[in-house]
């Protein structure tokens, strides 16, 4: 059996970055919590709500990456990789509960809508807005690479599209006196929320499930490894994610008579780096007889 492989988190690549966020979020939180209490205004406290998670999802993000550097050991082959996704699933998880008290809470004030401070309400929402979009900023391209960094950024990005409905929210006010569209802005807040929560915990289920990573087609990658030189036939391929930015292949390939092992598997690990970017290979090379061998034994 042979390997060919190269460990590394996407993640852990951005944690500066993580780090940052981090600061941010919290600071805008405490903006929001105060600004929030002091205007009456649940748009305010909602969106502070959602920065709560942010705060605690981009600290889970950076405890996993701690975690996640920690060296393999016999019990645990791949060492704490995996731990990034478990916090990216813990996150959604979050983000869902935030939501559901959000809407409740908006839900009851339609009947009774507070008096709210819309001047105050308006100027903390538009610091709000302005730092997440500096936190958008740090995140745009590292989210493209770790699931455990797209649900931080879906987060920031949340609390934009919060900020700028609590904006409107406060325009409306000022200019109507319509307290109601406080609660509409919360519920808004919390509508947006929902999708992109489904989808980053259908994304981390699927790493979970170790199912097929997403842009890899099994038929493409059976087809590379059977055109390699040397090979006669491929069986048992498997294809699966350990943690963002780590996909994973396994096979066992049959090599033709007179077939150079190391020539064999220089290309095929050649091939799926080059052209899945897959770094971490695992072959178990066979002869034609070692071959018939497995399908008695399977009968």
């Amino acid at each position: 059996m042979a390997h060919a492989h190269a460990h590394g988190s996407a993640a852990a690549a951005n944690r500066g970055r993580l780090v940052a966020v981090l600061f941010v979020s919290l600071a805008i939180l405490i903006v929001e919590v105060i600004g929030g209490i002091a205007a009456a205004s649940l748009a305010l406290l909602a969106d502070a709500g959602h920065m709560l998670t942010d705060v605690a999802g981009v600290g889970m993000a950076l405890l996993a990456i701690w975690f996640a550097r920690r060296p393999a050991s016999n019990g645990r082959t791949y060492g704490y990789l995996r731990f990034e996704i478990i916090a990216a699933v813990t996150n959604a998880f979050l983000l869902f509960g935030v939501a559901a008290l959000i809407l409740f809470e908006a839900w009851r004030r339609l009947s009774e809508p507070p008096e709210v401070g819309s001047g105050l309400m308006l100027a903390v929402a538009l610091v709000g807005l302005g730092a997440n979009a500096a936190s958008m900023f740090l995140l745009r391209n590292a989210q493209r690479e770790s699931l455990n960094l797209r649900g931080a950024y879906l987060e920031v990005m949340g609390d934009f599209l919060g900020s700028g409905a609590v904006i409107i929210a406060a325009i409306v006010i000022a200019v109507t006196g319509w307290a109601i569209a406080d609660a509409l802005a919360s519920a808004l807040i919390a509508l947006l929320i929902l999708p992109r929560t489904f989808s980053l915990l259908r994304e981390a289920t699927d790493v979970l499930l170790e199912a097929t990573p997403k842009g890899v087609e099994m038929d493409h990658v059976r087809q590379h490894i059977l055109d390699a030189p040397g090979v006669e036939d491929c069986h048992d391929l498997h294809a699966w994610t350990i943690t963002s930015g780590m996909n994973v292949v396994s096979a066992h390939v049959t090599l033709a008579e007179g077939a150079d092992p190391a020539a064999t598997l220089d290309a095929l690990c050649a091939c799926l780096s080059d052209d899945f970017d897959i770094e971490h290979s695992t072959f178990q090379l066979e002869t034609v007889d070692r071959r018939r061998f497995e399908e008695r034994a399977h009968r």
